[in-house]
C-alpha cells in the first residue's frame, strides 16, 4: 500500500483531512488546486468516468476552499463581488456566482451558499479569493468579517448517490432541492449538505465543519455506499466536459469575460446594486464580443487522455482562436472540446482545423473539427436536478 510519504509531499502545500484516507483507497497521484493537493487518479481514467454515471464516487474536494462571509453587511459586501443579482436568495440557497474584476475579466466562478441572513460561504475554484475579498472589504466601508472557516467538502455524485444519502441520514434528506442546502450531524460529525457537485450527474457536497473528523467522515460514506457500488474518485474531466462546466485557468482566467463564454443569465446590469466590474462589463455588451467559447467535435482516433496545452484552431490556415479543454468521451464515442475562437468563426456547424491534437511537440499534425453547441450531453441538466 502506498504511503503518504512515497509521494515525496512537503509542508508546503495543504492536505485535506481526507488526505490520508485517499492513499489508502487508492489514489495514485495528485495535483496542486487552490494551494493544496487533490487526488487525480485512482487508476483508469475511462472506468472512473463509467463508476459515476453508473453508480457513484466519492471524491475529496477539500481543495474548495471557503470564503466566509459575515456581519451587518455580509449580504450586501458579497453582492458587491458578484455579477448576478442575490436579492432573492434565500437563507438556505445556494447559487452559481460569477466574480470579477474591475475589467469585467472572470476571477472565479464559485458556488455561493447562504447559511444564515449575513452569513454567506463562497465555495471556490482555483484562485486566492479570500485575498481578493479581504483587500475589497478593506475599505470598502462596510462592517463585514472576511475568513477562512474550517471546511472541507466531499463530493458524492452519480445515480446511486440519493441512495447512498437515504442510507447516511434517512428520509429527512430525500427532499433536498438542487442548490439548496442542510445542516446535518452525522453520528457527532457536524456538516453542511447541498444538492450540488462538478459532475452534471445527481450529487451532493458534503461539507465537513471539523476536520478532526476527516478520516472517520470518508470511512463512514464509503462503508455506506459499499451495497451500492460506490468507488472512490475524482472529479471526472470526460464528464464535466460533456456537460460544458468551466474549468478556472483553462477555459476561463482574468482576461475573460462572461459574455465571451455565454453566461449572460448570471450577470444583471439592471439591478440597483452596484458590484465590482459592472461599468465594464455595460460596455462589453454595448460594444459586444470578439471571440466566444464553442464546442468542437475533432475528428480522428480517440484522444489519449485530456490536452495538456492549448491548441490552435485554425480557419484556412490563419489562428481562429485556441482549444481550452479537449478529451475523448467513451459514451459518445467522439472526441470533445471546449475552444475559444473569434465571434465571425463561432457558427455552429462550421469546419475548421485543430493543430497538434496529440499534444505532442514534435508531431505537428492537423485535425478537422466541427464546431458543435455545448453542453454536449443532457443541456439541460435534467439529470443533477432529477
Amino acid at each position: 500500500m502506498m504511503q503518504a510519504d512515497d509521494f515525496g509531499f512537503g509542508t508546503q502545500i495543504r492536505k485535506s483531512p481526507y488526505f490520508e484516507a485517499t492513499i489508502r483507497w487508492g489514489a495514485r497521484g495528485f495535483s496542486v488546486y487552490n494551494h493544496m493537493y487533490i487526488p487525480r487518479d485512482f487508476g483508469d481514467p475511462e472506468q472512473n468516468f463509467w463508476n459515476l454515471v453508473n453508480d457513484a464516487i466519492l471524491c475529496d474536494v477539500g481543495v474548495e476552499r471557503q470564503v466566509e462571509i459575515t456581519g451587518p453587511d455580509a449580504a450586501k459586501f458579497t453582492q458587491m463581488l458578484t455579477s448576478r443579482d442575490l436579492s432573492n436568495m434565500a437563507v438556505g440557497q445556494c447559487k452559481y456566482i460569477l466574480i470579477t474584476n474591475a475589467d469585467g475579466g472572470l476571477l472565479n466562478d464559485p458556488i455561493l451558499l447562504r447559511l444564515a441572513e449575513n452569513h454567506f460561504w463562497i465555495s471556490l475554484a482555483d484562485n486566492d479569493i479570500l485575498l481578493w475579498a479581504q483587500g475589497v472589504a478593506l475599505n470598502s466601508g462596510l462592517d463585514v468579517t472576511i475568513g477562512e472557516p474550517d471546511v472541507s467538502p466531499l463530493q458524492l455524485q452519480g445515480p446511486k448517490s440519493g441512495e447512498i444519502m437515504w442510507a447516511l441520514f434517512g428520509d429527512s434528506i430525500m427532499d433536498l432541492r438542487y442548490y439548496w442546502l442542510r445542516e446535518l450531524d452525522l453520528d457527532g460529525i457536524p456538516l453542511i449538505v447541498s444538492r450540488t457537485g462538478w459532475s452534471s450527474e445527481l450529487g451532493y457536497e458534503i461539507y465537513l465543519r471539523d476536520s478532526a473528523h476527516g478520516d472517520a467522515l470518508w470511512e463512514r460514506i464509503m462503508a455506506a455506499g459499499m451495497p451500492f457500488d460506490l468507488k472512490p474518485g475524482h472529479t471526472s474531466t470526460i464528464r464535466r466536459i460533456e456537460g460544458g462546466m468551466l474549468s478556472y485557468h483553462a477555459d476561463a482566467d482574468s482576461s475573460t469575460n462572461p459574455y465571451e463564454l455565454g453566461l449572460d443569465r448570471l450577470v444583471n446590469l439592471d439591478m440597483e446594486a452596484d458590484f465590482i466590474g459592472k461599468a465594464a462589463l455595460r460596455r462589453v455588451r454595448e460594444a459586444g464580443v470578439s471571440r466566444k467559447q464553442v464546442g468542437l467535435i475533432i475528428d480522428g482516433d480517440p484522444l489519449n487522455g485530456p490536452n495538456t496545452a492549448f491548441w490552435p484552431v485554425k480557419k484556412n490556415g490563419v489562428t481562429i482562436g485556441k482549444v481550452t479543454s479537449a478529451v475523448y468521451s467513451p459514451r459518445l464515442e467522439k472526441n470533445i472540446a471546449l475552444a475559444m475562437v473569434t465571434v465571425e468563426h463561432a457558427n455552429l456547424g462550421a469546419e475548421v482545423d485543430v493543430v497538434n491534437r496529440s499534444g505532442v511537440v514534435n508531431d505537428i499534425g492537423t485535425s478537422s473539427a466541427t464546431i458543435v453547441a455545448r453542453p454536449f450531453y443532457d443541456p439541460q441538466k435534467k439529470i443533477a436536478a432529477a
